[in-house]
């Protein structure tokens, strides 16, 4: 796979004269902050820079920083436009796995209030009346069942930060490896929350475009990958 020759690299998994679809690792930024950390829009900006390729980079959405899978950047404005149209009306499919602790249902839907609390940076729930709360949902189906730990897909209905990990945490099946909304989280896991598929329609052809990943080869996503 073609990478960005960057410090941390950043695998490309397309790449045309109007978008750029890239894996973003866990743990690194969607883009820059306060700490001055490495993120994926300075690294593919640096990226298109060395190699003459394009003067503009769009950012199209985010992922939390502990979490990684599919990115989608825009190289021109046009695109950038076309593609957050999409994502206006609900056209791009984003769907995540995550591997969760307790014992979810088979599928379900979930809705909350969300608020973020800027300087601790921590998002709580709400009640419904809360006018400074903003309405969040997401739908999931359980895959598989492992060691006390369940596989689940995961579509969202809106785009709130830390969503996935608070809903499901307040629910009682916090995402393995989250260490702000889970309990006893030993230190060192990388958090098992990625999003693996991406599908939209090309913002100049508007052909149907697919890009999934593979669950990644180890460990807790190993003993999925093995059942």
């Amino acid at each position: 796979m073609k990478s960005t020759n960057t410090h941390p690299d950043i695998p490309i998994v397309f790449e045309d004269q109007h978008l750029l679809i890239i894996v973003k690792p866990h743990d690194v930024l969607s883009q820059e902050d306060h700490t001055g950390d490495p993120d994926v829009f300075s690294l593919c900006k640096e990226y298109l820079n060395k190699n003459s390729r394009s003067s503009y980079l769009g950012l199209l959405h985010r992922l939390d920083r502990p979490v990684g899978g599919l990115m989608m950047l825009a190289k021109t404005p046009r695109a950038a436009s076309k593609i957050s149209q999409q994502m206006r009306d609900r056209l791009v499919q984003k769907t995540y796995y995550a591997i969760v602790e307790g014992k979810p249902p088979a599928n379900g839907v979930l809705t909350h209030h969300l608020l973020k609390n800027k300087q601790t940076n921590i998002v709580e729930i709400v009640p419904e009346n809360n006018k400074k709360g903003k309405r969040a949902m997401l739908s999931f189906a359980k895959q598989k069942e492992a060691n006390g730990l369940a596989l689940l897909s995961i579509h969202l209905q809106t785009g709130r930060p830390h969503q996935i990990r608070v809903q499901l945490a307040t629910e009682g099946y916090p995402v393995w490896g989250d260490y702000k909304y889970g309990q006893n989280q030993p230190d060192g896991r990388t958090m098992a929350l990625r999003a693996v598929e991406l599908v939209f329609n090309h913002p100049a052809t508007k052909k149907e475009m697919r890009f999934e990943l593979d669950l990644p080869p180890y460990e807790p996503w190993k003993t999925f990958i093995e059942l």
